[in-house]
């Protein structure tokens, strides 16, 4: 079978390849996720419970304070930050803090990820051509 290849826009460069976390809400990191553990801390959220650390985080958007991309950037110096972003449409609070953590980050996939993607499946982002790659 052969990969499949989705197009996105580049938000943060780099490259990174890891197991997909998939989530249908949007997340905030201020409150939303301990950075001392990259562990999902709001009881309201999908992934509440679910570690993200070294996953390539699938989400809709960002939401919440601009201390978030702190949180995010803290994530990344604590070593339990996501290994990739693919959001639906990145907003200033996590693309600020992937950039400011150098997490590959890719925004506007031209297919329809969550329902493409699933928990599990392993990707590879390349945020420098603006590609996903579903690997087998």
């Amino acid at each position: 079978m052969e990969s499949k290849i989705i197009k996105s826009r580049k938000i943060s460069k780099g490259r990174a390849k890891g197991e997909i976390i998939l989530t249908n809400d949007s997340i905030s990191f201020l409150g939303g996720v301990d950075p001392k553990t990259g562990t999902v801390i709001d009881s309201k959220h999908e992934l509440h419970g679910r570690n993200i650390k070294g996953k390539v985080l699938v989400i809709p958007s960002g939401k919440g304070s601009t201390v978030g991309s702190y949180v995010i950037y803290q994530m990344s110096k604590n070593k339990t930050a996501p290994a990739a972003i693919i959001a639906l449409e990145a907003e200033p609070i996590i693309a600020t803090g992937a950039i400011m953590a150098a997490i590959p980050m890719v925004d506007r996939p031209e297919a329809a990820v969550l329902d493409i993607l699933k928990d599990g499946d392993m990707v590879e982002v390349d945020a420098d051509s603006g590609t996903i790659k579903v690997l087998d």
